[in-house]
């Protein structure tokens, strides 16, 4: 049997402030809108530019170091992984998300990114797996397996 990998980095600007809150269980949890940009000079010369925004969502004690420090256009470096989720909009529509789930959030530089974040409606998720039983905590080099 093959080993899987599901890890992700990206480093990019906040889009808006952090939306905080806490779960029913009692964990702190914060969804960052982080944008990262793509710039290349197509066939004719001309600079052009694409931005993709990720919704992040933290847990613990980092959800709250997020909260109270992170302010829209601000650097973030994160890594995590991806989860796809599936909810029923207002209209009774399948819809469906993919978030990277932060392991570790470091905040890089001040302001001077995007301005607007797209609208998210999704709701945001309760914490599952290892999140769950330790918020915040960081892979030692122990831990992965290769």
């Amino acid at each position: 049997m093959a080993a899987s990998f599901n890890r992700v980095f990206i480093m990019g600007n906040l889009g808006a402030d952090p939306e905080f809150a806490v779960t029913t269980g009692g964990m702190p949890r914060a969804r960052l809108r982080v944008a990262t940009n793509d710039v290349w000079t197509d066939k004719s010369g001309q600079r052009q530019e694409k931005t993709e925004w990720h919704s992040v969502i933290v847990f613990g004690r980092q959800a709250e170091h997020c909260n109270q420090y992170l302010k829209k256009g601000r650097t973030v470096l994160v890594e995590g992984r991806l989860q796809t989720r599936q909810w029923e909009d207002k209209e009774g529509q399948k819809r469906y998300t993919t978030e990277i789930i932060a392991l570790n959030v470091q905040f890089i530089g001040g302001p001077g990114g995007p301005r607007a974040a797209e609208p998210e409606d999704a709701p945001m998720p309760e914490p599952q797996g290892r999140e769950a039983e330790a918020p915040g905590a960081t892979i030692a080099d122990d831990d992965v397996p290769f």
